[in-house]
């Protein structure tokens, strides 16, 4: 319906390697009609906790199953992971995990601290039984966050045992990782890790709806989004094409007209039409001398008419966007 009116996914067929959208199971009931309509804009499905020990195996199986036939892949939780490393359970838990049909073994460091060979062996041990895991960097407990440096250290650990995406822990979205107290973004925790790495390179936990709409507003549809809550699945895959959520009705944005000369004129015209766009391919565009064109940029971002991010490709690329009235 309305096709020409609808975004195109960067990646529009699973498996996905960008604009990943991750859900969790809480066992609850689900209307399974829906469920066949939005399993398409699911990547992968987390089964909360350790309630797989709650059920029987014969269940458990033939639940993984159901999300396979929708090409989802299935992953434990990181506490279900932590639990079996305290007890020297790891192996076990491994092959009970490729015995069950999980796809996924998620890890994670909010109880124990696990050094970096560890680190290894356990990676090692998942990747041979022919199953890939998530690495989860952060603590849930509000009151016992790790930090910018520590979350940096971290993710290094991880990435050089084989990550290939790290996994931002987020709980309930409320002063825990990258939010604030409001559960707002910290944005220099945020501009510190994507200053590094480029943000495709995480999994942000966004449990609040006004969390899914700003980071998808910052960083696009490529932007990897967990603990999205089944009912918001479609909200944040629209959003993902361009359309609007209820999260950001409400917001106001007082349009006023741009100011300065004609090459500040031309330049947002450019980046409102061709973003995102770099500065060398602005000046290859216009002509213009650099100093020009820097000008008019720098102009443009005093007053909030555009926004300057990483690339998503290269973390040491700059690139811009216009701002839109409708996420503020």
């Amino acid at each position: 319906m309305l096709d020409d009116l609808f975004k195109e996914r960067v990646d529009g067929k699973k498996p996905r390697q960008e604009g990943l959208t991750l859900t969790v199971d809480k066992l609850e009931s689900f209307d399974r009609e829906n469920f066949e309509i939005l399993a398409a804009f699911i990547d992968q499905i987390k089964i909360y906790n350790t309630y797989p020990l709650l059920i029987s195996n014969d269940l458990l199986q033939k639940r993984i199953s159901y999300f396979h036939n929708f090409d989802i892949k299935v992953s434990t939780g990181s506490t279900l992971t932590e639990y079996a490393i305290s007890e020297n359970s790891l192996e076990k838990y491994i092959k009970e995990c490729a015995r069950m049909g999980f796809d996924i073994i998620e890890i994670g460091e909010n109880n124990i601290d696990i050094d970096i060979e560890k680190k290894k062996k356990i990676c090692n041990s998942i990747l041979s039984a022919d199953l890939t895991f998530n690495w989860k960097i952060g603590k849930k407990d509000p009151r016992h966050q790790i930090g910018i440096d520590n979350t940096i250290l971290r993710i290094e650990e991880v990435i050089k045992v084989g990550a290939k995406k790290v996994i931002l822990e987020a709980n309930e979205g409320i002063s825990v990782g990258i939010y604030d107290q409001n559960g707002s973004v910290i944005w220099n925790y945020v501009a510190a890790l994507t200053a590094k790495y480029t943000p495709n390179t995480f999994i942000f936990e966004a449990p609040l709806p006004t969390q899914q709409s700003t980071l998808i507003a910052e960083f696009g549809q490529r932007v990897n989004l967990a603990e999205i809550n089944i009912d918001n699945i479609a909200s944040v895959e629209s959003q993902r094409r361009g359309f609007l959520s209820k999260s950001s009705f409400g917001m106001s944005f007082s349009q006023k007209d741009i100011g300065g000369g004609p090459a500040s004129k031309f330049i947002y015209y450019l980046i409102k039409t061709k973003n995102p766009i770099e500065q060398s391919d602005l000046i290859g565009i216009t002509h213009l001398p650099r100093r020009t064109v820097q000008s008019a940029i720098e102009d443009l971002k005093n007053q909030g008419f555009i926004i300057e991010r990483n690339s998503l490709d290269d973390s040491r690329r700059k690139v811009y966007y216009p701002v839109k009235s409708e996420w503020l």
